[in-house]
């Protein structure tokens, strides 16, 4: 969808300079340094693979489902955290979770830019009360990005 060609452009641009950074990271940086929520690089690389599933996911459920939807919040009241444990980010093997993310991110670029106009207004119940439209959903997306992104860099240039 030509609405969301910048978002996917960016999300394509952020990965494809962000993927040697990643891949250049010794093993000690990207498990021993950890932000403020206790996440090492790992599991916050991790966290933006569960990222662009989830959102893909919702992404496709709200073109199609009963509205408004009602769908898992993985990030509500710290399930994020239990996914990044259950799925043992931390022993992931490291080129392998980068690609993932590489990929992740790229299709979900893809289905953005093939989201079907007239199902923007679409809404999510991401809370109790809180209800949020498939557009802004979106377009909420790179500043998650780039907030994951910058805790990253963070964290490498940290001494």
């Amino acid at each position: 969808m030509k609405q969301f060609e910048n978002i996917a452009n960016e999300i394509i641009l952020l990965i494809n300079e962000w993927e040697p950074k990643l891949l250049s990271l010794q093993e000690e940086m990207i498990t021993q340094r950890r932000n403020s929520q206790n996440r090492n690089i790992k599991q916050i690389v991790g966290h933006l693979v569960d990222s662009a599933s989830n959102n893909t996911h919702r992404v496709v459920h709200l073109q199609y489902r009963e509205l408004p939807l009602r769908f898992p919040n993985y990030a509500t009241y710290g399930n994020n955290d239990k996914w990044i444990a259950i799925q043992n980010y931390e022993n992931e093997n490291w080129q392998n979770l980068v690609q993932h993310l590489k990929f992740s991110m790229l299709h979900f670029a893809h289905v953005i830019q093939n989201i079907n106009p007239e199902m923007l207004q679409n809404e999510w119940l991401a809370d109790v009360g809180e209800k949020l439209t498939l557009k802004k959903m979106v377009e909420g997306f790179v500043p998650h990005l780039k907030l994951h992104l910058r805790e990253i860099e963070e964290l490498v240039v940290k001494i």
